[in-house]
């Protein structure tokens, strides 16, 4: 597993026009994210588990945590493994015991788990290459915002030479 990328999840960001839901990862040490276009359920699945909502019933997703633990297991890892004709593959590591289980899964199955049982995400390296864009620092966003907001509150009286 050395050779793969560590991942962090990032969120759900909708895009717009369209409000399509986007799962976002981004590398671990360097400055790629990877952007998954989900489903509307599995992103609200997500976003659930990640603010710390339990729904009065269980989701799908809350119900394969809650048999995983039943059975004694846990989620070792998912690994975002490629990217073939536009759809993003997943491996999810299930440890139960002395048994390890790779299982395919989709990206947004797979994360919607690792969320919920703090499991790591990784990323192949050739996904990272394909798929992988620079997406500016949020915070570096939020500065050039407030910098722009404060060029419009600005007036260029406020920059008069003054008399010495």
């Amino acid at each position: 597993m050395s050779d793969l990328v560590p991942l962090d999840f990032v969120g759900i960001r909708v895009e717009l026009p369209t409000n399509s839901p986007i799962l976002l990862l981004r590398e671990r040490n360097g400055t790629r994210y990877i952007p998954i276009w989900i489903n509307t359920p599995e992103a609200t699945s997500i976003a659930l588990a990640h603010d710390g909502i339990t729904p009065q019933r269980p989701l799908t997703h809350d119900l394969v945590v809650s048999v995983i633990e039943e059975l004694g297991g846990h989620v070792r890892d998912v690994v975002i493994t490629e990217l073939r004709g536009g759809t993003f593959f997943a491996d999810l590591t299930l440890v139960v015991g002395d048994d390890v289980h790779t299982i395919s899964a989709r990206p947004s199955d797979a994360v919607a788990l690792a969320v919920r049982m703090d499991a790591p995400l990784f990323g192949d390296p050739g996904v990272l290459e394909e798929a992988g864009v620079e997406i500016a620092d949020e915070t570096e966003e939020d500065e050039i915002e407030k910098f722009r907001e404060f060029l419009d509150d600005i007036d260029p009286g406020d920059f008069a030479a003054s008399e010495q």
